[in-house]
C-alpha cells in the first residue's frame, strides 16, 4: 500500500481536502452535481453546456444558463468549485461567443477557479491570472513541451491525460500510466493524472509514478447527482472495457446501436472527421449521454469501465477514491 502523507500541493492551491477534480464532462453536469463534489472535499467543474435548458417553459439564453448554475452552486457550497473554459486556437482574436460569454459570467460572479483545455493561450491565461484566477490546464494530447510552455504562461497545475480516458481521446496512443511520469518530471508545478482512474488503486498508482491528484470524469456519471440519463448509467453499469468501439480516431463509446453504426463507417474508411460530423449531427454527446438515445447517441468513457459495478453519490465515490487521505 501506498502511503500518502498529509500535505499536498493540489490541494494547498485549491483549498480543497482531497486532491480529486470532477473532469468538466460536457452536458452531464450541473449545480447539484458539482456542489455534491465539493461539499465532499474535492473540487467540482462546471462543464460546457451544464444545467437545464428550459426554465419555466421558456429557452434560457446561454448567459443566463451559466449565471443561473454559478449561482447556484455558490447557494449550495461554500466550498471552492471551477469553470471549465475550452481555449480557442492562440492568436485568434475572437475567442468565440461560448467562452467570452463563460469567462464575462464566471469573472462577474467572483469565480476563481478555472479548468482550461486545449492549446495554451496566453491571453486567456493572462485574462484568468489579472482576475486572480487559479489555473488548471489539460492539454489534449500531452506532451513535454506543451507542459512547460503551459507552466511558463502561469498555468498552476497541470492535468496529464492518458488515451485510457473517456472524452475525447488523445491523438497520440499514450497510456494514462505512461504519461503520468513524462509530465511530472517535464515541470515544477503538480501534475494531476486522468484516464480510466476509477477505484483507489488507479489512484494509488498514479501517485506512485509523480501524480499529486486526480481527475476523474467517467467515475462520476454513474452518480447520484450526475444529471446522465438513467438508461446512459446503466449501460455504463453493465459495458465491460474490452466491448468499447472506436468510433473515431478521438471518440470511443460503448457498444449501443448508434455507436456500432458510426464504428462500421470508421472502420470502412470514412474520414474520422466525417464520423465526428456525422455524430454532431446526431446531437454529440447530449443524445447518449444526457438524453439516453442509445439508438441516436454515444456514450464515451474510459477504459477502465469494469470497475464501475454501482451507483453511488459523489460523496461516496470521493470517500472511496481518497481512501488513503481520510484519518
Amino acid at each position: 500500500m501506498i502511503i500518502l502523507g498529509n500535505y499536498n500541493r493540489v490541494c494547498e492551491i485549491l483549498r480543497i481536502k482531497y486532491p480529486i477534480v470532477q473532469a468538466a464532462m460536457n452536458w452531464i453536469t450541473d449545480a447539484n452535481m458539482v456542489a455534491a463534489v465539493s461539499n465532499a472535499g474535492g473540487m467540482g467543474v462546471l462543464g460546457p453546456n451544464a444545467g437545464p435548458k428550459i426554465v419555466e417553459s421558456k429557452r434560457i439564453n446561454t448567459e443566463e444558463r451559466i449565471r443561473t448554475e454559478i449561482r447556484k452552486i455558490k447557494s449550495l457550497t461554500d466550498n471552492p468549485f471551477a469553470v471549465n473554459i475550452i481555449l480557442p486556437e492562440e492568436g485568434m482574436d475572437d475567442n468565440g461567443f461560448y467562452i467570452r460569454t463563460t469567462l464575462n459570467v464566471a469573472f462577474e460572479e467572483g469565480v476563481k477557479h478555472f479548468v482550461t483545455v486545449g492549446k495554451v493561450n496566453r491571453l486567456v491565461f493572462k485574462e484568468i491570472k489579472d482576475q486572480g484566477g487559479i489555473l488548471i490546464h489539460r492539454e489534449l494530447n500531452p506532451t513535454p513541451i506543451a507542459a512547460k510552455k503551459a507552466e511558463e504562461a502561469g498555468a498552476d497545475i497541470l492535468i496529464a491525460t492518458g488515451y485510457d480516458e473517456g472524452g475525447v481521446i488523445p491523438q497520440r496512443p499514450i497510456g494514462t500510466f505512461s504519461i503520468i511520469p513524462t509530465i511530472a518530471d517535464a515541470v515544477d508545478i503538480p501534475v494531476i493524472a486522468t484516464g480510466g482512474i476509477n477505484d483507489i488503486r488507479g489512484v494509488r498508482a498514479a501517485f506512485a509514478l509523480g501524480a499529486e491528484g486526480v481527475y476523474v470524469g467517467t467515475r462520476f456519471i454513474v452518480s447520484n447527482e450526475c444529471p446522465a440519463s438513467v438508461v446512459t448509467k446503466q449501460h455504463i453499469i453493465h459495458s465491460k472495457g474490452a466491448d468499447l468501439l472506436s468510433v473515431s480516431q478521438t471518440q470511443r463509446s460503448i457498444p449501443n446501436k448508434a455507436a456500432q453504426e458510426f464504428a462500421y463507417m470508421y472502420k470502412n474508411g470514412t474520414p474520422s472527421n466525417q464520423v465526428d460530423k456525422k455524430i454532431s449531427e446526431n446531437g454529440g454527446l447530449r443524445t447518449g449521454m444526457l438524453e439516453g438515445r442509445m439508438d441516436e447517441g454515444i456514450v464515451s468513457v474510459n477504459t477502465a469501465i469494469d470497475l464501475i459495478t454501482e451507483e453511488k453519490s459523489c460523496e461516496g465515490i470521493v470517500k472511496e477514491l481518497m481512501a488513503d487521505f481520510i484519518n
